[in-house]
């Protein structure tokens, strides 16, 4: 793949998924659901992301490789974003959401649509790790395209359970904190195995990753979802959240569990 082909590709996709991200906003203006950002997001990305890894660039790529990621790709995307979808129906809007329509006000259609337009922005280096794992110049299958494959279904099925976890308590333990299964040995093990999920394909690519350009596009992917995830809109005012509505239950869960990365239970401090 030359530069100018892999140009060409990421404006396509950048169009793609700002058309997608409007249909997001669209459905969230209809229902005042702003769940459906977040589920029109994931399969947006889903969406691009398969034509992407399909599409053939040269004889010197894997069918094979390039069915294998686009499979990978559907797999986590329709997972994902049926249960947002499903947990936007049947939900109330998302707290993250809720504060920063109240800040927004009247300007909070406008704004929304900023936001999901950016977001569209924000999935560019997702789905350009895609479609570099898809097509690096390796015609033969190794076992790196097993261990990437590998890699996304145990992560895929992590955050299953952790989502599946959290339901269920939910369901029983209203105004509690879930620190149960998954949720004792991390706050967010949904979002730690949905950072896992993006190092599967730089592990696709490692069979061949001819310059330092392409192997820092392979990692974009898993790096740019970390900060997200752990420092921009995942954790951070998620916990700002638990922190108002559960007090000081939650501030106790904070001392004894690991935020992000899964491990033991710390003691807590006196």
């Amino acid at each position: 793949m030359t530069l100018r082909l892999l140009l060409e590709a990421v404006v396509m996709q950048w169009l793609a998924l700002a058309a997608l991200m409007l249909g997001a906003w669209t459905a969230w203006y209809r229902t005042k659901k702003s769940g459906w950002i977040d589920t029109g997001w994931t399969l947006a990305v889903g969406l691009v992301g398969i034509p992407s890894a399909l599409l053939s660039f040269g004889p010197d790529e894997s069918t094979s490789r390039r069915w294998i990621v686009a499979v990978l790709v559907a797999c986590w995307s329709l997972r994902l974003g049926w249960h947002l979808a499903i947990r936007t129906a049947r939900g109330t809007d998302d707290p993250r959401y809720a504060a920063l329509i109240k800040d927004w006000g009247a300007q909070a259609p406008v704004q929304m649509l900023r936001f999901a337009e950016i977001q569209a922005l924000a999935a560019i280096p997702l789905v350009v790790t895609i479609l570099v794992a898809a097509h690096i110049p390796v015609p033969e299958l190794t076992l790196l395209d097993g261990l990437g494959a590998a890699t996304l279904v145990f992560s895929i099925a992590g955050e299953a359970l952790a989502d599946q976890q959290l339901k269920k308590f939910n369901a029983e333990m209203k105004e509690k904190v879930c620190d149960r299964g998954l949720w004792a040995w991390s706050r967010h093990p949904n979002y730690f195995f949905q950072w896992l999920g993006w190092l599967s394909y730089p592990v696709i690519a490692l069979a061949s990753v001819p310059t330092f350009a392409l192997a820092i596009l392979t990692l974009s992917a898993a790096l740019w979802m970390y900060w997200l995830l752990v420092h921009v809109s995942g954790i951070p005012p998620l916990e700002r959240h638990m922190a108002k509505s559960r007090g000081a239950l939650f501030r106790a869960y904070q001392q004894r569990t690991n935020s992000f990365f899964p491990g033991p239970r710390r003691r807590a401090a006196r």
